[in-house]
């Protein structure tokens, strides 16, 4: 198991099952895009803040 597999287990034991569970959900999320080849579609969070601020201004 990698470092970061370990680490995930570690904090889901420890976090509260609604986190827990989002936390999950956005993972196999992100792993189902990777299998796609899709992650490359996702804005990054810069552009994602950008547009916020933007819609924040009007």
């Amino acid at each position: 198991m990698t470092q970061l597999a370990e680490q995930l287990d570690k904090k889901l034991a420890t976090w509260n099952p609604e986190v827990a569970a989002q936390v999950e959900q956005l993972v196999s999320d992100v792993i189902a895009m990777a299998d796609a080849n899709a992650l490359d579609l996702l804005p990054s969070r810069p552009v994602v803040q950008k547009v916020l601020d933007l819609l924040d201004e009007s």
